[in-house]
This record gives structure tokens, C-alpha cells and sequence, in this order.
């Protein structure tokens, strides 16, 4: 909580009227971050689908454009798609530590 709402808590001496100011203030707080969350939430989820989604479709074209001027035994499209996978995989498990790092350190910061 910030100073001044510990102080405009503090002119009200009784401790009842204090309990209720802290409640209140916390009510008020939750509020606030349940709005935020949310929107974060779809963000997060925005940043994750592209980040599997573009790699993935990155290396399907790119395997198909191999797959047409070199031939072989083997499948470029198959083998990038995998690869573009894991990549977009990997960034979205970095983007997930990332947003939970910050969500620990916001509320580290609230107490």
C-alpha cells in the first residue's frame, strides 16, 4: 500500500474505522488488478499462439520452397515444420516464464 493511503488510515483512530479502511483499500486494489489481469491474459495468449504459430509457418514455407528446387530422399517441409515447431515452442515457454517472473515481482512489490 502506498504512504498516503496509510496515512489517510491513520487520521482514522479508531480501530474499527482502520480494519475497514484496510479492507476496503485491498477490495479497491483487487479490483484494479482483475481488470489488468484479464487483459494481460489475452495478451499472453496473443504472444504465445504467435509465437508457435510464426515459426511453424515459417518453416513450412520454407521447406516447401527446398522441397521444390531440391529434391532428395527426404522431406524439408517435414523436418522445418518439426524444427519451426520446437523453436516456437521454446519461445513460448520463455514468454510464459517471463510474464509469471513479473506477475511474482508485482506482487512482491503490493505486500
Amino acid at each position: 500500500m502506498d504512504e498516503q493511503d496509510d496515512k489517510k488510515i491513520a487520521a482514522d483512530q479508531t480501530p474499527l474505522g482502520r480494519k475497514v479502511g484496510l479492507s476496503e483499500l485491498r477490495k479497491l486494489k483487487a479490483r484494479k488488478r482483475a481488470v489488468q489481469n484479464i487483459w494481460s491474459g489475452f495478451t499472453v495468449i496473443g504472444l504465445v499462439g504467435w509465437s508457435v504459430a510464426i515459426p511453424t509457418l515459417l518453416g513450412i514455407i520454407i521447406g516447401v520452397w527446398l522441397d521444390n528446387h531440391y529434391l532428395g530422399e527426404r522431406s524439408w517441409t517435414l523436418m522445418l515444420l518439426v524444427i519451426g515447431l520446437a523453436l516456437g515452442c521454446l519461445n513460448a515457454w520463455r514468454w510464459i516464464m517471463e510474464e509469471n517472473r513479473n506477475m511474482h515481482k508485482e506482487d512482491e512489490t503490493d505486500e
